[in-house]
């Protein structure tokens, strides 16, 4: 969509400045703040899951706000296990709520997944949805978030070699308000999925 447009802004967080990717729609039904994967392994508000979760709420009208964890492009501060990106993402979210005054979801993939599951159980009220992508259930407390602030759809792929798949069925199907849809044949990154992956995330969008 033409109307479309997206600008690079820095805020400031709990460790310092926050950069951030905003995306703007016209006449939007919803924002979405999306949490990237792990800095250690590389991964910032670029990664191309994030990029794909991003069009795909762009696409159904959601206004977007990816950023760069502390310590990651220009973001200030360092890497802290996931307690101080969760408040990096508190601090993005409140810029966010205020900015456009609209209903709010959650999304991360991997590391990220926890971030933003972390970050909703310290809201209130909760975010309206979570959307995570092969969350970090495994080497982070996810376990400790569960039941989840608020309603979650869990996007997994059977064949992730870097979060356990079987560690995500076994914590969160069947879980009250979570929907976990699998992915065959599927990695971790989405290697060769990302346009189903794009497909999967309008749809639960469209349905709200």
């Amino acid at each position: 969509m033409s109307s479309n447009s997206e600008e690079r802004l820095t805020i400031e967080g709990p460790a310092g400045s926050l950069e951030m990717l905003v995306t703007r729609v016209e006449n939007p039904t919803a924002v979405t703040v999306i949490c990237h994967p792990n800095p250690v392994q590389g991964g910032t508000m670029t990664n191309k899951v994030v990029h794909t979760l991003m069009r795909a709420a762009r696409d159904q009208h959601f206004c977007v706000v990816r950023f760069n964890f502390r310590g990651v492009g220009k973001s200030a501060g360092e890497h802290a296990n996931g307690e101080g990106e969760v408040d990096d993402c508190l601090a993005v979210i409140d810029w966010a709520l205020k900015e456009f005054e609209l209903p709010l979801w959650v999304m991360g993939f991997s590391f990220g997944g926890y971030v933003a599951a972390a970050a909703a159980a310290r809201m209130d009220p909760a975010p309206t949805r979570l959307l995570l992508v092969a969350p970090s259930v495994e080497r982070l407390p996810f376990a400790d978030l569960i039941p989840l602030a608020c309603p979650a759809v869990v996007m997994m792929g059977e064949d992730d070699d870097v979060v356990a798949p079987s560690a995500v069925f076994e914590l969160l199907d069947g879980q009250p308000g979570v929907e976990v849809q699998r992915f065959a044949e599927t990695g971790h990154f989405f290697h060769g999925r990302l346009v189903e992956l794009k497909e999967s995330v309008e749809n639960v969008l469209t349905l709200g």
